[in-house]
């Protein structure tokens, strides 16, 4: 049964009296290792330090580092001090993180000394936490409620800037539970391994099912698409979780011997590339599963291991878990009879507490919120993922608000319009494309354009084709009809600039090689 109940400092506490020896962490990019007894005196250190520099319940303590030991013990440390973590995307440029910053006030920053000068420049003097010099006395606090406030994780939002979700004790226990309970059934002898930024919520997600189950976590640095199963070998992973571009990548990699023999017993995937499924098993010997949520929502709809035949490259992806209920429902918001194509809603308990400076991230009220996504609930009970409706490019696993990088574009002086839609790409899933119209009697160089967008989003939200336009279609309403843009050319990305190669393209690029 998912219920939530409970904290993650007495979880973390329990999984050092019941696995103290147990080796529960492993961060690959500096050798860092760490049991579960060692996690919890790092932990309760960092708790007492922050304790001592005041930090308490109702604070929010922003946290920035790399894939290191640092983050997940000044994650826990935060919570068990009662305060609550803001994680910082390391890649993000300072006026994305401004925003982020001062809608959130965090009272500290703990940051590794790379980040320390971004920091400053947004006003924040970082605490330089480092583990390896954590020595005080320890005060243990009192321990929070499961409804206390854990996270504000920031998510690129469908029409505008990052909300903050409010995020529970509550949420990230469900979330655990679900992994324990339902899909892969996580046991204390199993080896989790992620390759996401730390700042994602995944890697926290894994870590706390981790901490319910015993398993051994491992962190590598980053994802890398040559040396990523290498290393689900070499540490003898048997679950992982990735996102959409990752098998593409992964498949574009040379084959070598030996590359079907892991003890992986369960993938789990959000966006299986179509078309892709059964070639992913042919070529690593190993099941995909489809695991589908949100950062509002946590997990809500999975493939379980005895349905994996059914789902098998069907566009399957699950039965809704037992604490989620879902609805399908047209433009209006009434419910659609099964097998018929609508806009999915789901609710339950442990989601969201809302996004910060609102009421609730429900959208329609009574609890329900609008993932967003189109699906089928089919009569047999499996929902089948349709598209997706927001006006969000996914590119290499980032959610990039189109909105956002529009606005940014159209900072420029020369430019009167921007309207950016994503592009398929067979690597990254999917590219952004920028039509720029200028301002009458005006030119600048399509170079100057990327330039400016650089300096105002992070690398990842910059567009990588650019097309100039003397006008741009429009609706009734005045509002840029991006439907018109996707349809005009099918599969060709027609004459643009290519700010990744430099060059002026009129036809769909060759595809890059593997890396």
């Amino acid at each position: 049964m998912i219920t939530g109940d409970g904290n993650l400092s007495d979880l973390l506490a329990g999984a050092a009296r019941r696995w103290g020896p147990k080796t529960a962490l492993v961060c690959d990019r500096l050798g860092q290792s760490v049991t579960f007894a060692e996690l919890d005196r790092l932990v309760d250190r960092t708790a007492s330090a922050l304790r001592a520099r005041g930090i308490g319940p109702g604070d929010h303590v922003a946290v920035m580092f790399r894939n290191d030991l640092e983050f997940p013990v000044g994650w826990l440390g935060v919570l068990r001090a009662g305060a609550a973590m803001v994680p910082l995307n390391i890649r993000l440029a300072p006026a994305d993180l401004a925003p982020i910053l001062r809608a959130t006030r965090p009272a500290l920053a703990l940051a590794a000394a790379e980040f320390a000068g971004t920091l400053r420049e947004l006003g924040m003097e970082p605490w330089p936490f480092d583990v390896a010099r954590l020595d005080v006395p320890t005060h243990p606090g009192p321990p929070p409620r499961p409804e206390t406030l854990a996270n504000i994780q920031f998510t690129s939002g469908s029409t505008g800037l990052s909300k903050g979700c409010l995020l529970s004790h509550r949420y990230w226990l469900a979330l655990g539970e679900a992994m324990r309970e339902h899909g892969p059934k996580l046991r204390h002898d199993d080896v989790l391994l992620t390759a996401q930024p730390f700042y994602y919520m995944d890697p926290q997600w894994n870590l706390v099912a981790s901490l319910l189950t015993g398993a051994k976590l491992v962190v590598l640095e980053r994802f890398r698409s040559s040396t990523f199963w290498p290393s689900v070998q070499q540490h003898e992973a048997t679950f992982f979780y990735c996102l959409g571009v990752m098998p593409a990548m992964l498949l574009r990699t040379p084959p070598v011997d030996g590359e079907r023999d892991s003890k992986v017993r369960y993938i789990g995937c959000s966006a299986i590339p179509e078309g892709s499924h059964a070639e992913l098993e042919r070529r690593f010997g190993a099941p995909w599963h489809e695991l589908y949520g949100s950062t509002e929502t946590g997990a809500d709809i999975l493939v379980e291991a005895r349905d994996h035949d059914r789902a098998l490259d069907s566009g399957i992806i699950g039965r809704p878990l037992p604490h989620r209920e879902i609805r399908v429902v047209d433009q209006d918001g009434r419910p659609l009879p099964r097998g018929v194509v609508g806009r999915l809603l789901v609710r339950g308990v442990a989601m969201s507490d809302g996004y910060l400076g609102e009421s609730s991230a429900s959208t329609v009220g009574n609890g329900w919120y609008d993932t967003g996504d189109l699906a089928i609930w089919e009569p047999d009970g499996f929902v089948r993922f349709a598209g997706r409706v927001k006006d969000i490019i996914r590119r290499s696993g980032e959610n990039i608000s189109a909105a956002q990088v529009e606005q940014a574009v159209q900072g420029h002086p020369k430019v009167r319009l921007c309207a950016c839609v994503p592009v398929a790409d067979p690597v990254r899933g999917e590219e952004v494309k920028a039509y720029v119209v200028t301002v009458p009697s005006t030119s600048v160089e399509i170079g100057e354009l990327v330039e400016h967008a650089r300096g105002q989003l992070g690398s990842f939200k910059v567009p990588r084709y650019w097309e100039p336009r003397s006008s741009l279609p429009l609706t009734p309403s005045e509002k840029i009809a991006k439907a018109e843009l996707r349809r005009e050319r099918d599969d060709e990305l027609g004459p643009c600039y290519d700010a990744v190669e430099q060059a002026w393209l009129d036809r769909v690029p060759p595809l890059p090689p593997p890396r």
